[in-house]
């Protein structure tokens, strides 16, 4: 009898217990982290937004976004390679392998996670509003902009657009590649406000106080932000979830979270 039930272990238990083997080992070989690794370098898809990421006087990258992914590059002893992509072509350009990360302040947002995976959120940001001293004149709420015959602008693919049609349903929308767009439309007095991430509408009502202001006193909605990798890569989202839990605890995140969206250090080089 024993004989017979370590005969059936054999036959039944043993091969299943080496093909899962088999299959883990191979999702390891194939996941983006191990990619990474055998390859020597990490390739980010990022959009330039100020401040998370722009380029200097001498057309290197800095801003909040390069510096996490240069410090998530350097603990992975790996160099970075930044991949400009527009903002609303970024996730078909990860799904399709030209690079191996997206790094850019993107959104955990529902309809994004049935694309691709999320790690956990290392930041959060929230809407905000600068609007046109002249065509915003007395506009004080979102009510205010919530009507027609009011035009506001945001940056096509982003969770700005997105909550300028949820929280504006009555304005008329215009969308733009990016932010430097929709900005000189408001400068030159074509739309009434642009919606886009904090801080960028406060630093825009800094550099043009003459005719650019800020209606709300803070932002009006809050929202999560993460990696975003490719499906089912569950090593990859381990890693990254767990850089970011060490990371937080140093401090490390918050300490360069308040030097970009707190302090004005960084302006001289850009301007």
């Amino acid at each position: 009898m024993k004989f017979l039930f370590f005969l059936l272990f054999i036959l039944f238990v043993t091969p299943h217990e080496a093909l899962s083997s088999q299959i883990r080992s191979q999702l390891v070989q194939e996941s983006t982290l191990e990619r990474i690794m055998q390859r020597g370098t990490m390739r980010v898809g990022m959009s330039t937004f100020v401040p998370w990421a722009m380029q200097d006087k001498k057309g290197e990258f800095i801003g909040f976004e390069i510096d996490v992914a240069t410090r998530l590059a350097r603990d992975m002893g790996v160099q970075v390679e930044f991949i400009p992509t527009r903002w609303s072509g970024i996730i078909p350009a990860l799904l399709t392998g030209k690079f191996d990360i997206i790094i850019g302040g993107m959104g955990i947002k529902p309809d994004r996670n049935l694309k691709i995976n999320f790690s956990m959120p290392y930041d959060y940001t929230g809407m905000a509003i600068v609007a046109h001293k002249k065509k915003a004149e007395g506009f004080t709420s979102l009510e205010d902009f919530n009507r027609s015959g009011v035009t506001v602008a945001a940056r096509l693919g982003t969770t700005a657009a997105a909550a300028a049609a949820d929280f504006l349903p009555e304005a008329a929308l215009k969308l733009f590649d990016d932010e430097a767009q929709a900005i000189q439309e408001l400068l030159n007095g074509r739309v009434h406000a642009v919606i886009a991430s904090a801080p960028l509408p406060a630093y825009q009502a800094t550099l043009h106080p003459e005719r650019l202001f800020l209606p709300l006193k803070d932002t009006f909605a809050r929202e999560p932000i993460g990696f975003a990798v490719k499906k089912g890569d569950y090593d990859t989202i381990n890693f990254l979830d767990n850089w970011i839990r060490f990371v937080q605890a140093q401090g490390w995140l918050e300490q360069r979270k308040k030097y970009w969206f707190e302090t004005r250090d960084w302006e001289d080089q850009i301007r």
